[in-house]
């Protein structure tokens, strides 16, 4: 009885702990470190020359073995660094039992973990440069598309699309700097750390930081261990930018819908109903919506198991890598998504200019009388009174009469009420950073540097 709960304990716990089902994408990068140590044990005597082109040869035939699924990463292997080296020992006998010696697995994922997250920022980086590409490409589309900008969700002033446009633009541009940014503090090399102690056997770290393309070592081993810094701060970056294009696929929704009708997104990227023949959903914008709440989950859930750990390396660390892949899918997928939806929208202009209130133009009136001297909190007030007017009569701005804007102003006159159009209020915006056009141009070409740099 005894013997037969303690197999099944035992069997409990294998399950439970194993996670070579979550870290088994991590074989790259844990064979690559391992060549790598390898060649470090040669240097200080541990390995002779030959057993250590064993060891080489044996772990790149595993990479194709794993790569193929020739071998494969069963649950009873643990995690992928017991399974390379279970497989390692099948091929090379004892010499295989080597290569752990001054290693510990603490310090070995924290280096694969390092290693495969500056290729995923990269990578994203990558993709945030296309999706700025496709923004200045709708922005050079639409630089003469006057547009309503809205605060609360209110009507509020003239712009260009293009301003628009560039907003996001700019926007991702400061995702994209703390991507970068962040990858200097992954790229740092913790092998040698071992447990936590640091390891017992002289391997040059320097060494091994040139092997692996890092640009430093990690100062304190008990730091290195226990350090997840570069995965929550990776998945704040990846939070922020998420949250940008969950705010931009909002206003795709609403300009989308039947009531609006600003904008058509490619039929591709929107569903029809399943009982509605007359529906197209824009499901694309509505997903990134979810998905932003998904990777802000992600960081939520790593920082609260990180919260009550001990300073150094403790098992449940190895959940960290479940939120670190899940962002990375998700960021991945959603970029390349928010990209295509900015390549093939449409702006109906037409829809747009009519559905333009001209109280929007409320400001340049106020603006107007305080050229003319008038206080602007008096203008503001009298200009408020001309719309509350417009809007008893059931008519625009520039439809009251001459009349009723010399009552509330002497400084009113024809030309006033003729100057009263959608381009040139926003064109009166050609301050740097403004929705004028000489402004916007500007923008377009700050852009355009912006992609030439690396």
């Amino acid at each position: 009885m005894t013997d037969s709960r303690d197999e099944t304990l035992k069997q409990l716990m294998e399950d439970f702990h194993a996670s070579i089902d979550v870290d088994r994408r991590l074989f790259r990068v844990d064979i690559r470190g391992s060549i790598a140590y390898a060649r470090g044990l040669v240097r200080i005597g541990v390995l002779t020359s030959e057993e250590g082109r064993t060891i080489e040869e044996a772990l790149g035939e595993i990479e194709g073995e794993i790569e193929s699924g020739s071998y494969a990463l069963t649950r009873d292997l643990e995690d992928i660094h017991m399974a390379v080296e279970k497989r390692l020992i099948e091929k090379t006998g004892p010499v295989g039992g080597k290569l752990h010696t001054g290693r510990s697995r603490n310090d070995q994922i924290a280096t694969d973990e390092r290693l495969y997250l500056r290729e995923v920022v990269d990578d994203i980086t990558d993709r945030i440069r296309g999706c700025q590409e496709a923004l200045l490409g709708l922005a050079e589309r639409t630089v003469d598309v006057i547009f309503p900008g809205y605060t609360h969700l209110q009507q509020a002033q003239p712009i260009r699309f293009a301003h628009y446009a560039l907003s996001l633009f700019f926007g991702l541009q400061r995702d994209r700097d703390r991507l970068v940014d962040c990858r200097k503090r992954i790229n740092i090399l913790p092998l040698g750390s071992a447990a936590m102690a640091g390891s017992a056997f002289p391997i040059d770290r320097a060494f091994l930081a040139e092997e692996l393309g890092f640009d430093g070592l990690s100062p304190n081993s008990i730091d290195a261990v226990s350090d997840r810094d570069f995965i929550a701060e990776f998945l704040a970056a990846c939070t922020i930018m998420m949250i940008r294009v969950s705010r931009a696929s909002e206003d795709l929704v609403i300009w989308s819908s039947t009531e609006f009708g600003y904008v058509t997104q490619h039929p591709r990227l929107a569903t029809g109903s399943s009982i509605m023949p007359q529906k197209k959903n824009p499901d694309a914008a509505e997903l990134l919506r979810g998905k932003a709440g998904r990777v802000l989950g992600d960081l939520v859930s790593l920082v609260t198991m990180l919260k009550g750990l001990p300073h150094a390396y403790d098992t449940d660390m190895q959940e960290d890598k479940v939120q670190l892949f899940d962002a990375i899918d998700t960021v991945t997928i959603a970029l390349t998504v928010f990209t295509a939806i900015w390549e093939t929208l449409e702006v109906r202009e037409a829809r747009v200019n009519r559905s333009m209130d001209d109280a929007m133009l409320s400001t340049d009136l106020a603006d107007y009388l305080t050229r003319c001297g008038v206080p602007f909190r008096e203008g503001h007030g009298i200009v408020a009174a001309l719309v509350d007017e417009a809007i008893n009569r059931g008519c625009s701005l520039r439809d009251l009469p001459l009349e009723l804007y010399q009552r509330f102003s002497e400084h009113f006159d024809e030309a006033t009420i003729r100057q009263l159009r959608f381009d040139d209020s926003a064109d009166k915006r050609a301050l740097p950073g403004g929705t004028g056009k000489e402004s916007v141009e500007r923008q377009l070409e700050q852009a355009r540097e912006i992609l030439v740099r690396k």
